[in-house]
């Protein structure tokens, strides 16, 4: 029987290799609105803030076996993701997956790190289960992811880069805190507007992820799925010689997981 990820090995490589192609459908923010999903059969959808431009081009290149992912784009306020938005965002989330569920999905993404943290535990759980009955998929939260990948490479604390305001970056502190996780250092763009967001460059993170590392560190975590990274986590690894994931990375790499030994959709048996 075929499998979903045939001899997939998990581990950094997988999701470092910079693409061997631009998957340039991923780049125009708003294109799948324009879509009629009827028409076209998807095996898995992203669900992410609307603003969101990063996501399906990276994960479309770290999981060429899932590609072309959907995207359910999610209405977010002027200003980026805060706890106050949480109500209307999870409302609005559940309400992006609404065209797509005339299909037999097999992958859902929860990829908006923010609202998987700021939930906190509990009700990020809840949240992927009504994603989960509604769908009938496996579900994959970046949140969720976050932890597992951090927890995988049994690291106590790890230094954090994030595009977030003071309060986010406090609540990404107290949930990686409640699985057991110490922030080290964190350092932040501190973007006010989801515009603001949009504009920071791979070249940017680069710099930043730098300039927070310190010589303890055992590991580092960018946080977003709106950061671009794909390009950039290898060179890191070789330049700091520490386990360092992306939230787009951390997805690939828990989706693969979940997902490795399950049956391709009309493979030949």
């Amino acid at each position: 029987m075929n499998n979903w990820i045939t001899g997939i090995r998990l581990s950094h490589e997988i999701f470092a290799k910079p693409a061997a192609c631009v998957y340039a459908r991923g780049i125009a923010a708003g294109r799948r609105f324009a879509e009629d999903v009827t028409q076209i059969s998807y095996r898995a959808i992203i669900s992410v803030p609307a603003n969101n431009t990063t996501m399906e081009p990276e994960l479309n290149a770290l999981l060429p076996e899932f590609a072309p992912f959907a995207v359910a784009r999610v209405k977010l306020p002027s200003g980026t993701l805060t706890l106050e938005d949480l109500p209307a965002y999870t409302r609005n989330t559940l309400d992006s997956l609404a065209p797509f569920l005339s299909q037999r999905l097999e992958l859902v993404v929860h990829g908006c790190t923010a609202a998987g943290f700021l939930a906190g535990p509990a009700a990020s759980a809840r949240i992927i289960e009504a994603m989960r009955a509604r769908s009938g998929a496996a579900i994959i939260s970046t949140g969720e992811a976050m932890v597992d990948i951090l927890q995988h490479e049994g690291v106590p604390e790890t230094a954090v880069v994030t595009p977030y305001l003071e309060a986010v970056n406090d609540g990404l502190r107290a949930y990686l805190a409640s699985a057991g996780i110490a922030v080290e250092v964190l350092n932040s763009f501190e973007c006010r507007t989801t515009e603001e967001l949009g504009r920071v460059s791979e070249a940017e993170v680069m710099d930043l992820a730098l300039r927070t590392v310190t010589p303890r560190s055992q590991a580092l975590f960018i946080a977003c799925s709106q950061l671009p990274t794909r390009g950039i986590l290898e060179p890191l690894r070789r330049k700091l010689r520490i386990p360092v994931w992306s939230s787009i990375s951390a997805t690939g790499w828990a989706a693969a997981r979940a997902m490795a030994g399950k049956p391709v959709r009309g493979a030949a048996k």
